[in-house]
């Protein structure tokens, strides 16, 4: 029995078989995400739904010769996007993501930007219930730039998550949503897992036709396969997927260490503190805190270092493999690094201090930034949890598993044995994990992990 699972990444669209008879996953592709839309304002960041829909159905055709016998999709998808769409899965906007900051325009009233205003519509208890998730780059942001310009787009559409309008598209349905991607959108009550009328109303969302919640494993679509049709699952957002490929236990904690970076402890129930709260599986939540720098900030440092080579018309082939042997070579040096070059958990503006002439090399800066996120996440995880209730660390994400010296600068701060992700391919098996569940293999989310625990030896993996 075998399922494919799709993860719409913010740089890579991916897909795989996932084989639920053995456990493997098979015949892996990935194609780049769809570069932005050009000519929009320095604050916006839209792309065209058409052509993430070309790269799925592009994926979809080259897995078709590798499973015989579909028995369905799974996905998850890059948090925060949206798409408006009708019932019928047609796009009638561009898909706005993420990383899309028009929220911080001066408002017209005067009072700040709008995201200014939004917070000051809130009171505290409403902030805690959406699960202190309040920033930039949410739908409810979008949403409400479009209401205070009386621009919201007709009722008749979906504000739909990214991966909820790819199912809408490729089955012709009405998009649904699962509690993840809802959380997401910024207007999801914690408490209730529930849309927040209270909210919806003080910041004149009224007029929006949110799309329904469904429990994880409703079938939300159905997909001509040949001569017949396979089920679509619910997606859910790749933070959740993620950790769940990692096959994190309650005693560990998260660190996913990609683009960006997030820590993250399981909780049996709701908690709220200073840090995010997000629904997980089987009634149980993640309490985190994610937009740490990490990748972004460190390719922003490799492209500076590539300037003069590029203004030349010089191409590094590798520049990773020589930044890493220079920053292993060298001294911790006195330079310190703060890598919030952008909006991020970290505050919104970077440096480095304390630079002495002979610290001005590559190794140098590197180690100095590699050790800023190594301080970064002790810091967070501690405000997690003060007491440090954890035994040990779950690295996950593409840059902590190709860099060894951040690895182990990490573990040097943290002083706790530690494992790899079963495979660099966490939302994949992520994606297992669900498809075991969905498809009645196991009895819940939870059940699933073990069997995977097991098949893929965790245990024995700690360092």
């Amino acid at each position: 029995m075998a399922l494919i699972g799709i993860d719409l990444g913010t740089s890579f669209i991916k897909a795989g078989v996932l084989d639920l008879d053995s456990l493997q996953l098979q015949a892996i592709q990935r194609v780049p995400f769809p570069d932005a839309l050009p000519g929009r304002p320095s604050l916006y960041r839209e792309y065209d739904p058409a052509a993430v829909m070309t790269a799925v159905r592009w994926l979809l055709e080259q897995l078709a010769p590798e499973i015989d016998d579909c028995q369905g999709i799974v996905l998850c998808t890059q948090m925060h996007g949206v798409v408006w769409t009708t019932d019928q899965g047609e796009a009638h906007s561009t898909l706005t993501t993420w990383q899309d900051q028009r929220v911080l325009e001066p408002h017209p009233a005067g009072n700040g930007t709008y995201f200014d205003v939004l917070k000051a519509r809130l009171t505290p208890d409403e902030v805690r219930q959406l699960g202190n998730e309040l920033r930039p780059g949410l739908p409810v942001g979008l949403f409400f730039w479009l209401a205070e310009q009386g621009r919201l787009p007709q009722a008749d559409l979906i504000p739909a998550a990214l991966s909820d309008f790819v199912v809408a598209n490729l089955c012709g349905s009405r998009p649904m949503t699962d509690v993840s991607n809802a959380m997401a959108h910024g207007l999801l009550n914690l408490e209730t897992l529930r849309w927040h009328d209270a909210v919806i109303h003080k910041l004149g969302l009224g007029p929006i036709r949110l799309p329904e919640v469904c429990a994880h494993g409703t079938v939300v679509g159905r997909l001509k396969w040949g001569e017949r049709t396979i089920p679509c699952y619910t997606p859910i957002g790749d933070y959740q997927c993620a950790i769940l490929g990692a096959l994190l236990q309650p005693d560990e904690l998260s660190l996913n260490i990609s683009t960006g970076s997030q820590v993250s402890l399981l909780r049996p129930e709701t908690e709220f503190g200073n840090f995010q709260t997000r629904p997980f599986f089987d009634d149980r939540f993640a309490i985190t805190v994610t937009h740490i720098p990490a990748g972004r900030a460190l390719n922003a440092l490799v492209r500076l270092f590539s300037e003069l080579a590029d203004a030349q018309g010089l191409t590094l082939d590798d520049p990773w493999s020589t930044i890493v042997t220079a920053a292993s070579q060298v001294n911790p040096p006195r330079m310190r690094a703060h890598l919030a070059f952008y909006n991020s958990a970290s505050g919104d503006h970077g440096a480095f201090t304390d630079i002495r002439e002979d610290e001005l090399t590559v190794g140098h800066v590197f180690r100095a930034a590699f050790q800023s996120m190594a301080d970064s996440y002790y810091a967070f995880a501690r405000q997690l949890s003060p007491d440090q209730r954890w035994d040990g660390l779950v690295f996950s994400g593409g840059l902590v598993q190709k860099i060894d010296l951040l690895r182990q600068m990490i573990c040097d701060q943290f002083q706790v044995r530690y494992r790899l992700s079963p495979t660099a391919e966490d939302t994949l098996l992520g994606l297992m994990a669900l498809g075991l569940a969905f498809t009645g293999r196991t009895a819940s989310i939870s059940e699933a992990t073990a069997v995977l625990t097991n098949a893929y030896a965790v245990d024995s993996a700690l360092v």
